[in-house]
C-alpha cells in the first residue's frame, strides 16, 4: 500500500506542476531560513561549553553604586581569587585574567616587531580550570615563574615558524625580555577567549600581588566542587563589603564605614556568573570581548518559526484551496470502497513528498547561500554532515512539519460526501474559505510585524550612527603604539602636526572609542574622609591639544596651556561630573579635588574648565562622570585630518614614523570605524532581520500568488458573465483583488499594536533611543498593500483580460 500511496502521490504532483512549484519553492525557502538561524542559534548557544567542567565554572562581578555613579563590573578586585579560596569550601580552584590590550613581540634576534592585538596576564592555575591541553610544554610547571609566557600556536607559526618553541626568548614592547614556556591551540571561535594569543605568567605583574580591594581590574573564575550551588554562596559574598573592603578603604578614607557607606545610598555586591551565560546575558564594563545577547536569539529563534510556519500555512492553503478540484477524485475513491482512514493515508503521503522534495532543495540553498551568511552575521558556521544527529533531527523535523502541513488538508479533503461532490455541488461546503482567509490574514499579520520590527532595529542603528556624540569622530585617525618611538614621540606628533593635509593632532591613552579607561574616586579638599561627598569619575590623561583635536566644548573656563605650570595639577570636568557635586559650571572652577590613592599628603587637582557631555561609552549606556588632566604616558595619537584623500594622508603619516620609528609597526584606525565596531551586534541583526524579512514576505507571496491563480480559475464564469454585461477589465481586476485587500488590512490592524509591544521593549535597552514614529505604521501598512497588489494583480488582470466566450464555456 505504500508503495501504491507514493506512485499515485507521485503522479498527482506531476500533473500539477504549478501548485507542486508552489507548494515545494515556499516549503523550501521556509526550511532553508529556519535551518540557518537554528544553525547560528546553536553556535551562539555553545559559547564556552567546550571547555573541561564548564557548568561548574562561575566568574565573579562587582555591582557598585559608590559616589554618584553606579556600574556593574565582569572584573573584581585583585585579593579577591584568594579570598574565596580561603572562605568557601564549595570552591574547587580559582584563577585570574589581567587583560592587557596589545603588545608588540619580536625575537630577540630580530629587530621588527609583529603586534599580537588581544594579549592578557594569567595565573598559572589557568590551565586547570578551563581544562586546556599544552601541544608543547608542562601545564603543572607552566606560568609559574616570571616573565614567562605562552603562545597559541598561530601566534607561535607567526613568530617562530612552529611550534617547537619552548625555551626561546621574545622581546615584549621593546622592553621586557620573556621566555615561552608552553604552546597551546587556537582557541575555539565559540570562546570568550577566541581573540587571546599571549598568555603572560601573573607572577610577573607587580599589581596582581597587592592587596587592594577599592581596585577591580581583575576577570576572576572559580569552579565549584560537583555538589555546590553558587546560589548558597551569595550571602557570604556580599559580606565581603564588610569583611575585606570597607577595612581597606578605611586607610584612604579613615572615616568610612560600612554603616555609613549604606547610609549614604551606596552598595558593593559581590555575586557570581555562569561561565556558560556569559556571552548571551553579560554586557558589563570590562568584558573579556564583545558579547551578544539574548534577545537577538529570542528575535531570532521566532523569525525561524515564523518562517516555517509560513510555509506550512502556505501547504495549508494552497491544498485547500486545489481541493474544489480534486472533489470528485475524492468522491470516485469512496464510492470505490476508500475509507476516510486510507484517503488520510494517500494525502499525508503526498504532503511527505513534498516535505522530502523541500528539503532536498533547502539543503541545496543553504549550502549556496552558506558563505554569505556567514559574511552576514561574522560567524564561521558549516553543515555538519558527519554527525548523525544533525541528520536525525533534520529528519524528524521534516517528517513534523509534513504531518503540521498537510494533516488539515488530508482531513478536510477526507471528509467530502461523495453524493455531493459527484453531482457537482456542495462547493461552498468544501471550499474552507474561513479558514483560508484566516491563515492569508495569520501570513500577513506575521510578515506587517517583520516589515515594523526592521524599520525600527533600522532606524535605532540609523540614529545611533547620526546623533551628535559631543565629539568629532570624522577624519580622525589613531595611531597606536607610538611609545614605541621613544624620546622621539613628541618629535613624531609635531611633524605629523606640520603635514599639510593635518589640521591638529593628540597623545593619549583615552579616547571615546574602545579603549584604556581609568577610573578614580575623588575627595573634595573640605571632605575629610566623607563618603558623601567623594565623586567616582574617570581621570583620562591628555595633552593640551586633545580638546580641540577630539572636537570637545568647553561651556566653562579655559583649556589646558602647554608651559603653564599650574596645569599639570589641572582638571577639566564634565557636566556629569557637576551633577554628582551639586555645583553649576561657574561654581565648579577653582575647586579642589584629590584622587584617593592613599597618600599621606595628596595632590589636589583644581577645576579649571568644564566641557559639555559627550559620548565616550556605548549609546546603550549613559554619560559618566569624567575629567581630564595633563600628562600620563600616551599610547596612542590622534591625527585630525582635512577632508581629501585619506590613502595619501596616512601614508604620509606613515611616511613620519618610520623615520622615528624604523623597524615598528605602523597600527592605526579611523575612530568612525571604531564607533561602528561597539555596535557590530546590532548592525548584523538588522541585516539579518532584513534579510529574513524578505524571505517572509516571499513565503507570503507564494502563498498569496497560488490563491490569487486558483481564485482566478474559480470564477472564471462569473468574470466571463462580468464581461458580457460590459464590465470593464479594470473594473474586473479591482474587484478580485479587493477580497484580498480586506484580508491584508485585517492582518496590518492585528500585527501593528503587537509590533510597536515588542519594538518598545527592544529599545529600553538603550540609553540614547528613537521614538517610533506614527509613519513607520504607515510605511508598513502601504509596503504590505503594495506588495499583495502586485501580488495578485498579474492574476487578475490575466483572468479580466480572457475572451468571456472562452470562460463561458468552461463548464
Amino acid at each position: 500500500m505504500i508503495k501504491t500511496y507514493i506512485k499515485i502521490a507521485w503522479r498527482n504532483l506531476r500533473k500539477q506542476p504549478f501548485f507542486t512549484f508552489i507548494n515545494t519553492f515556499g516549503l523550501a525557502v521556509g526550511m532553508a531560513g529556519g535551518l540557518l538561524i537554528s544553525l547560528y542559534i546553536y553556535d551562539e548557544l555553545s559559547y564556552d561549553k567546550m571547555f573541561a567542567d564548564s557548568e561548574r565554572i562561575h566568574r565573579i562581578n562587582n555591582d557598585i553604586n559608590f559616589a554618584g555613579e553606579e556600574r556593574v563590573f565582569a572584573v573584581s578586585p585583585a585579593p579577591m581569587a584568594e579570598a574565596v579560596l580561603n572562605d568557601f569550601s564549595e570552591v574547587e580552584l580559582a584563577t585570574r585574567f589581567r587583560t592587557n590590550g596589545s603588545l608588540l613581540v619580536r625575537k630577540l634576534d630580530t629587530e621588527a616587531n609583529i603586534k599580537e592585538q588581544r594579549t592578557t596576564y594569567v595565573d598559572a592555575s589557568f590551565f586547570e580550570m578551563f581544562g586546556i591541553n599544552l601541544l608543547a610544554g608542562d601545564s603543572n610547571t607552566a606560568l609559574k615563574e616570571p616573565n614567562t609566557l605562552i603562545l597559541t600556536k598561530s601566534s607561535a607559526e607567526k613568530h617562530f615558524g612552529s611550534i617547537n618553541v619552548l625555551g626561546q626568548s621574545v622581546l615584549v614592547d621593546n622592553t621586557n625580555t620573556y621566555t615561552v614556556v608552553g604552546v597551546i591551540d587556537d582557541l575555539p571561535l565559540n570562546s570568550f577567549l577566541r581573540e587571546y594569543t599571549v598568555f603572560m605568567s601573573m607572577e610577573g605583574y607587580a599589581d596582581a600581588k597587592i592587596v587592594n580591594w577599592g581596585s577591580n581590574n581583575y576577570q576572576t573564575f572559580i569552579k565549584l566542587i560537583p555538589t555546590a550551588n553558587a546560589e548558597d554562596m551569595q550571602e557570604q559574598l556580599e559580606g565581603f563589603l564588610g569583611k575585606y573592603v570597607i577595612p581597606n578603604v578605611q586607610r584612604f578614607m579613615p572615616g568610612i564605614t560600612e554603616e555609613q557607606f549604606k547610609a549614604d545610598g551606596n552598595h558593593l555586591i559581590f555575586s557570581t556568573m555562569p561561565l556558560e551565560d556569559i556571552h548571551l546575558h553579560s554586557n558589563m564594563v570590562a568584558e573579556v570581548t564583545q558579547n551578544n545577547n539574548i534577545q537577538s536569539i529570542y528575535i531570532l529563534s521566532f523569525i525561524a518559526i515564523f518562517l516555517i510556519v509560513l510555509a506550512a500555512v502556505n501547504f495549508m492553503n494552497l491544498s485547500t484551496a486545489h481541493s474544489l478540484k480534486r472533489a470528485k477524485e475524492v468522491g470516485v475513491r469512496k464510492t470505490l470502497g476508500s475509507n476516510k482512514i486510507e484517503l488520510i493515508k494517500q494525502f499525508l503521503t503526498e504532503s511527505g513528498l513534498i516535505s522530502l522534495l523541500s528539503l532536498v532543495l533547502a539543503m541545496l540553498i543553504v549550502v549556496i547561500v552558506l558563505p554569505s551568511f556567514n559574511s552576514l552575521a561574522g560567524k564561521d558556521i558549516s553543515l555538519p554532515f558527519t554527525n548523525p544527529v544533525f541528520w536525525l533531527i533534520l529528519v524528524i523535523a521534516t517528517i513534523v512539519l509534513a504531518l503540521l502541513s498537510g494533516s488539515y488538508p488530508a482531513f478536510f479533503m477526507s471528509k467530502f460526501i461523495p453524493v455531493k461532490v459527484l453531482k457537482g455541488g456542495g462547493q461552498n461546503s468544501v471550499e474552507g474559505g474561513k479558514v483560508r482567509n484566516s491563515l492569508v490574514v495569520f501570513q500577513f499579520a506575521i510578515s506587517v510585524f517583520l516589515i515594523v520590527s526592521t524599520l525600527v532595529v533600522y532606524q535605532q542603528l540609523k540614529y545611533i550612527q547620526n546623533k551628535d556624540l559631543g565629539f568629532s569622530k570624522d577624519q580622525v585617525l589613531i595611531v597606536n603604539d607610538v611609545y614605541n618611538a621613544g624620546s622621539k614621540m613628541n618629535s613624531f606628533k609635531e611633524q605629523v602636526k606640520q603635514l599639510a593635509y593635518v589640521k591638529n593632532t593628540s597623545l593619549s591613552s583615552y579616547f571615546p572609542t574602545p579603549s584604556t579607561r581609568g577610573d578614580n574616586a575623588f575627595s573634595p579638599q573640605e571632605d575629610g574622609g566623607n563618603s558623601e561627598k567623594t565623586v567616582s569619575m574617570q581621570f583620562w590623561g591628555v595633552d593640551a591639544d586633545y580638546v580641540s583635536t577630539i572636537g570637545l566644548e568647553l561651556i566653562a573656563g579655559r583649556d589646558f596651556e602647554n608651559g603653564r605650570s599650574s596645569d599639570s595639577t589641572a582638571i577639566l570636568v564634565n557636566e556629569r561630573a557637576l551633577s554628582i557635586m551639586g555645583l553649576s559650571p561657574n561654581e565648579a572652577l577653582g575647586k579642589k579635588y584629590a584622587p584617593i590613592v592613599g597618600e599621606e599628603n595628596p595632590v589636589y587637582y583644581t577645576i579649571i574648565g568644564v566641557l559639555k557631555d559627550f559620548h565616550f561609552n556605548s549609546l546603550r549606556e549613559g554619560i559618566e562622570a569624567l575629567s581630564l588632566h595633563m600628562g600620563a604616558r600616551a599610547s596612542a595619537m590622534a591625527v585630525k585630518l582635512e577632508a581629501g584623500d585619506f590613502a595619501q594622508s596616512i601614508a604620509g603619516v606613515e611616511k613620519v614614523w618610520n623615520t622615528v620609528a624604523p623597524g615598528q609597526p605602523f597600527d592605526y584606525y579611523f575612530m568612525e570605524d571604531s564607533f561602528s565596531d561597539t555596535f557590530r551586534n546590532e548592525q548584523r541583526l538588522s541585516n539579518i532581520f532584513i534579510v529574513f524579512t524578505m524571505l517572509s514576505i516571499l513565503i507570503a507571496c507564494l502563498g498569496l500568488f497560488g490563491l490569487a491563480a486558483f481564485n482566478a480559475e474559480k470564477r472564471t464564469k462569473e468574470i466571463g458573465v462580468r464581461k458580457v454585461l460590459g464590465a470593464s477589465v479594470g473594473q474586473i481586476t479591482f474587484a478580485l483583488i479587493t477580497d484580498f485587500l480586506k484580508l491584508v488590512g485585517i492582518a496590518i490592524v492585528v500585527s501593528l499594536p503587537i509590533g510597536w509591544y515588542a519594538m518598545h521593549k527592544w529599545l529600553e535597552d538603550f540609553s540614547y533611543r528613537i521614538e517610533i514614529g506614527w509613519w513607520v505604521f504607515v510605511l508598513a501598512a502601504l509596503l504590505a498593500v503594495g506588495i499583495s497588489i502586485l501580488t495578485v494583480s498579474y492574476q487578475s488582470i490575466r483572468a479580466a483580460i480572457v475572451n468571456p466566450v472562452k470562460s463561458l464555456r468552461t463548464e
